[in-house]
């Protein structure tokens, strides 16, 4: 048997059993779809979170520094930073404070809390810590944070949440009803989500003194290195620098905590769920290959006569196992293309709905990878099937009713 005479075949038996051909085919439908969303889906959400690592600014440290005596933890890993050379970029405290900003008639307290500015203490090496660039003005100076002048810089999206579209330069803001004049605008770099690392407004962290309920003992900061080469062999030495200051937390405790570790750890987990999610909507891939078997074992019982009437003129083993397999494939690789096109609207409607819009689909690789899964799983359950068929005899099948 040809080929092409086999496909004519699977496509006319398809085609007289539509109903039941349709129930085969949905196990593949459903597994084929599930599987596609949720790998989708996950690195969906993996490429968000990658973008919000890089948003706040990558090759990072974090380090924290409390010690006992009541010194600054900050200050002591600043003055050691600078002796480190050009391994290190910039030194800066993560110190998010709760503050009403206020400008005219616009209240922060009354805003969505997504659109509000966000108070945070920085050095003068803020900008290059947090990756972002000067639009308008100048950036924060060390003789900001010496002299404890009341300014402040201001991100893209905190300057038209407060301003619109007037110029914020040497403007006065109200922050806990302290006035601060507005110095610099930061170019915008993060304009895709809701909640933006653009909606900052940055204070000197010597600041702190003017804000409400705000310690002036900053234990928490972010070290920036030149390069992801750099990165462990700057911790190393910090977390060694905090040690021999705490003396095994008997002077204080502290850590230093890269940024790439929270992103493998994440990403870790992400894998995962991502293998638990799959593993779970396999079992409907496993499902609809029984139902394969099932169906084409039926298919076997039913054209028994056609069979031995075949045998009986000649035809071997191997154009009977032929026919069957292809007619597996095809129920199979049918049912796929269908889950494709599934999985396609499962994944865009799942950007829509969990990442702000995003336009998530699919990669080429999943989608061929996907078709050709469904059409060897039909050759794989459909083998049984096939071989049980090409063994019968022709004298038994002839006188099958």
């Amino acid at each position: 048997m040809k080929f092409g005479q086999a496909i004519k075949m699977a496509v006319k038996s398809i085609l007289a059993k539509k109903g039941r051909s349709f129930l085969t085919m949905l196990g593949i439908i459903i597994g084929i779809a599930s599987v596609m969303t949720i790998v989708a889906t996950v690195s969906g959400y993996n490429q968000k979170m990658m973008e919000a690592f890089e948003a706040q600014g990558t090759n990072k440290i974090t380090v924290s520094l409390s010690l006992n005596n009541g010194e600054n933890g900050f200050e002591k890993i600043y003055n050691y930073c600078q002796g480190l050379g050009e391994d290190v970029v910039g030194v800066s405290p993560s110190l998010q404070v709760w503050g009403t900003v206020k400008y005219g008639a616009k209240v922060s307290d009354t805003m969505d809390w997504d659109k509000q500015p966000r108070v945070t203490l920085g050095s003068e090496q803020y900008s290059k810590v947090s990756s972002f660039e000067i639009a308008r003005g100048r950036d924060l100076c060390r003789l900001d944070v010496e002299k404890y002048n009341q300014v402040c810089v201001l991100g893209a999206r905190a300057a038209k949440t407060m301003f619109d579209y007037a110029d914020p330069l040497n403007q006065e803001l109200l922050i806990s009803g302290v006035p601060f004049t507005v110095v610099g605008v930061y170019a915008e770099k993060d304009k895709d989500r809701s909640y933006s690392v653009d909606s900052v407004l940055i204070l000197p962290y010597t600041a702190a003194r003017f804000m409400p309920n705000t310690d002036n003992n900053y234990s928490d900061c972010f070290v920036k290195v030149k390069d992801s080469q750099t990165i462990n062999s700057v911790m190393q030495r910090l977390q060694s620098y905090i040690d021999s200051l705490t003396q095994g937390g008997m002077y204080g405790y502290g850590y230093a905590y890269s940024e790439q570790q929270w992103q493998e750890e994440s990403s870790g987990v992400l894998t995962m769920i991502s293998v638990v999610l799959g593993g779970i909507a396999g079992i409907s891939l496993l499902v609809g290959g029984i139902g394969i078997m099932n169906i084409m074992l039926v298919t076997v019982t039913e054209r028994t006569r056609e069979i031995g009437i075949r045998r009986a003129i000649g035809a071997e083993r191997g154009s009977i196992v032929t026919q069957f397999l292809v007619e597996a494939a095809m129920i199979c690789g049918i049912g796929g293309i269908f889950g494709i096109l599934i999985g396609y609207g499962g994944t865009h409607l799942a950007g829509i709905l969990l990442f702000e819009g995003m336009s998530l689909y699919p990669s080429a690789q999943i989608t061929l990878g996907a078709f050709a899964f469904s059409v060897s799983l039909g050759i794989l359950f459909g083998m049984y099937p096939a071989v049980k068929a090409s063994g019968l005899q022709p004298v038994v099948a002839l006188r099958a009713e």
